[in-house]
């Protein structure tokens, strides 16, 4: 296989290879409501979140916290239109971003856009170029290097995770059984003090 034949497949495979999550969404918010999003990250993942308030007619400020999954809090302001920031996580686990209208009331209503980016996806490649000096074709492998080592971290994760629920699995089933003996065990024990007291009765009453 000649050079470029092996180029063209490296930049394929980079077309065709599922890249690390950047999602957007708008949601309402309104009086008291508060609303949350979560993921489950990997230990050394790069996210990096972007939000704002759309204008309206009567434009609301908004309330964000972002925690780890011991509680941490990440990220945390309060009444402001729009934001930014970012964090490599530091564990596994969910992260959680709660986003509420301080003091909020009935008829006080918020239209916030979510930028939400993962792994390559939250990287500044065009500040990465700038400073390592590269473009084209080697920035693009560059990418892929970085995509298919956030896709092997996360199969990794993903067999940790299976394998704790597996245990768990195990763990549950094993208590079950033993939960099933425990209560079959009370129910013959039971039987058992039942026939002897009605064969006692009997034998008081001289009926046997």
């Amino acid at each position: 296989m000649d050079r470029s034949t092996l180029t063209l497949s490296f930049f394929i495979l980079f077309l065709c290879a599922p890249l690390p999550s950047a999602v957007s969404m708008r949601f309402e918010m309104e009086g008291m409501d508060t609303k949350c999003f979560s993921e489950d990250l990997w230990e050394k993942s790069l996210i990096l979140v972007k939000y704002h308030t759309v204008e309206s007619e009567s434009p609301t400020n908004i309330s964000v916290r972002v925690s780890s999954p011991t509680g941490k809090p990440l990220h945390h302001q309060e009444q402001v239109s729009e934001g930014e920031f970012s964090f490599t996580a530091q564990e596994e686990g969910t992260y959680v971003a709660c986003f509420w209208i301080p003091h909020g009331s009935k008829d006080r209503k918020a239209s916030v856009e979510l930028e939400w980016r993962t792994g390559v996806a939250a990287k500044d490649w065009s500040a990465i170029a700038r400073r390592e000096k590269i473009d084209g074709m080697e920035l693009e492998l560059r990418k892929l290097e970085d995509s298919v080592q956030s896709i092997h971290d996360e199969m990794l994760y993903l067999r940790r995770r299976e394998e704790e629920m597996r245990a768990i699995n195990e763990t549950t089933n094993s208590r079950l059984a033993w939960f099933s003996l425990a209560s079959l065990l009370i129910c013959l024990s039971v039987a058992g003090l039942q026939i002897w007291h009605l064969k006692t009765f009997f034998e008081k009453k001289k009926l046997i």
